[in-house]
């Protein structure tokens, strides 16, 4: 049986909490970890209660929506870009023919 550190234990945990959707067994797997072990130290750092959950449970409509809100504000930027863009090229063909060099 392994004795690990305080603090392993707990980036262990935060690893499990911070990757959405992944398994308990998964992330021992990637951390050589047992998956009892793992799941010891995250029913631990719940307090032990019952019926804690380990992490929100993320859906994939908030996931989704999330990505479509981020689509949105990317395709807004482009927009804008495009505009300065357009107006910068008018400028630009203003200011040669003004200037006679």
């Amino acid at each position: 049986m392994k004795h690990y550190p305080a603090a392993f234990k707990a980036d262990a945990v935060a690893l499990y909490r911070s990757r959405p959707g992944a398994t308990i067994k998964s992330v021992a797997a990637d951390l050589g970890v047992n998956t009892e072990t793992l799941g010891n130290w995250i029913r631990a750092a719940d307090g032990g209660r019952p019926g804690a959950h380990s992490a929100p449970p993320v859906t994939s409509q908030a996931v989704g929506d999330a990505v479509q809100a981020d689509l949105a504000a990317a395709r807004k930027r482009i927009r804008e870009l495009e505009e300065e863009r357009a107006i910068l090229r008018k400028a630009a063909r203003y200011f040669a023919t003004e200037t006679r060099w």
